[in-house]
């Protein structure tokens, strides 16, 4: 492909890209005096169903009044590999959550870039959304690693954490606030999707098909 072929591709991608702003539609007032906003944060390097799933059960089971999915800027990855641009990953989420209007893309770390930490991100939220209380959902697993946390005593005072479990599952011990919901768990992990779609094997209802066409139309993944 001419060089200048690839220039016009991507200009057309950042035209594209441009669109996908962090917008919150009018909505039912909540029958709490402050919005709940859950937030989900991640790679999503690509979505899959267990995102989906987690988030779902989190929203109807401490009636939040949305979701958003956060990915981050500059996902983390061995020295050498090869990771698909931010950009994708937006639009990737964008697909997946459409339909539920529960569900919010929200870009801002990707929007800010570098690296970034919860806790930056949360004072940035707190300040710009004074009437809303945030519930930062992690996996069951990530609770034992919050100590590990940047600035971690401080982002406990801003966030409620939301720990998802499989049900009947103990919860972990753990010196922070965490409220934990119970959600059926499916095994999945993008990093065996990615290897499906580099080997040539079917990801379907592993991730919506929305993000399966994504993949094959721009051919992520595809190479190691």
């Amino acid at each position: 492909m001419a060089l200048e072929t690839k220039i016009q591709i991507f200009a057309s991608l950042d035209e594209v890209f441009d669109v996908l702003t962090f917008s919150q539609e009018a909505k039912q007032p909540s029958k709490y005096d402050r919005n709940r906003i859950g937030i989900l944060g991640g790679t999503f390097n690509p979505p899959h169903m267990g995102h989906l799933l987690m988030a779902e059960q989190v929203g109807n089971q401490l009636e939040l009044d949305e979701i958003w999915f956060m990915p981050t800027a500059k996902p983390p990855h061995a020295p050498g590999k090869k990771t698909i641009a931010a950009q994708h990953r937006l639009q990737m989420v964008q697909k997946a959550i459409d339909g539920n209007p529960l569900f919010k893309l929200q870009p801002y770390e990707v929007n800010k870039g570098g690296i970034n930490y919860t806790v930056d991100t949360m004072r940035h939220f707190i300040e710009e959304y004074p009437l809303s209380d945030f519930y930062f959902i992690i996996g069951g697993d990530s609770v034992n690693d919050l100590t590990t946390w940047r600035e971690i005593d401080e982002l406990n005072q801003l966030v409620q954490f939301v720990g998802v479990r499989r049900l009947g599952s103990r919860p972990y011990d753990t010196p922070y606030s965490v409220i934990w919901v119970d959600s059926p768990l499916v095994d999945l992990s993008s990093t065996e999707i990615r290897l499906r779609v580099y080997l040539e094997q079917s990801i379907r209802y592993q991730v919506p098909l929305a993000v399966e066409e994504y993949i094959m139309k721009h051919r992520l993944y595809m190479e190691q």
